[in-house]
């Protein structure tokens, strides 16, 4: 009876303990892979944007 109690007092915490984050050199988002830039995976939005890409460069010369 003293856990139930305890239970309504302070109540229950449901999180699941965090993980140690460990920094691996990896690239976490799209837009820095190769393939996303350059609009090769097959995305529309990527190849899109990959025009878009193209067209400043392009402007830039």
């Amino acid at each position: 009876m003293d856990e139930f109690d305890q239970i309504l007092e302070s109540g229950m915490v449901f999180r699941k303990p965090s993980k140690p984050k460990t920094n691996d050199g990896k690239i976490k988002t799209k837009a820095k892979k190769k393939k996303y830039i350059t609009g090769a995976h097959g995305s529309g939005s990527a190849k899109q944007k990959a025009k878009y890409r193209e067209q400043r460069s392009r402007r830039r010369r």
